[in-house]
């Protein structure tokens, strides 16, 4: 999801990377659970968060969509995220004690949380560039108006994100969201038929197709995304 904002309004006015240094730690909330509520449909979910929901709950796709989480258009899109309970507006997952029971397997955006993406694309002399004069990147970036826990402590951004092979991780970060872009990008002329085709293409080939789990997730995400661009048509 775009945020129409600049980052000066938003941020200590820092770019990080994984091995930086940044001051989020909040001594594990100690009973806060301010980010689980009033989110509206922002926790937006991307492959990977569905494969770990799927597999730690050891739940299908539709399982989840009968009561924790919602499909919704985002840019132009239609993508799930995780639902809110009616009249309480707290995150679905989040218990009677107020804690997250998922913690193992939560989406990446509560994962990063406070921590934000700042997706920038650099252009190259180099004609050998696979992305053709371009590099497609992000680093991150701290939310200072976003979780009210005070005197929070300096923590690794890796240790923070708490993700197994983050190399990989971030590639797959980098590659699904400009992927989103230029499926936006390529849908922008076309008619609501194809549009509609699209999406639900989309949406069965990431999300509602099982993953396996024995294998490697980011390889099959990847041989996904080959078909998806080959179906698409996007270079």
């Amino acid at each position: 999801m775009k945020r129409k904002v600049s980052l000066e309004e938003i941020s200590d006015g820092r770019l990080y990377s994984r091995n930086d240094m940044v001051r989020a730690g909040c001594g594990g909330c100690r009973g806060c659970s301010e980010c689980c509520s009033g989110m509206g449909n922002s926790v937006i979910l991307d492959p990977l968060d569905i494969f770990r929901l799927t597999t730690g709950l050891g739940i299908t796709f539709e399982e989840l969509m009968a009561d924790k989480i919602e499909l919704n258009v985002v840019d132009g899109i239609i993508l799930p995220n995780l639902k809110m309970s009616t009249g309480s507006e707290t995150c679905a997952f989040l218990n009677a004690e107020g804690r997250c029971s998922i913690h193992p397997y939560r989406p990446g955006v509560c994962r990063l949380f406070p921590l934000g993406r700042y997706y920038e694309t650099k252009e190259t002399d180099s004609s050998n560039s696979k992305s053709g004069g371009q590099i497609r990147t992000f680093r991150y970036f701290l939310q200072v108006h976003e979780c009210p826990m005070p005197s929070k402590t300096k923590v690794k951004v890796e240790k923070w994100i708490d993700t197994p092979k983050l190399a990989s991780y971030e590639t797959f970060v980098k590659d699904w969201h400009y992927f989103l872009e230029d499926v936006q990008e390529r849908l922008a002329q076309e008619d609501d038929t194809v549009v509609k085709n699209a999406n639900m293409f989309l949406l069965k080939l990431f999300y509602i197709r099982s993953y396996d789990g024995g294998r490697d997730f980011y390889c099959q995400f990847e041989e996904r995304l080959v078909q998806a661009k080959d179906v698409l048509e996007i270079s």
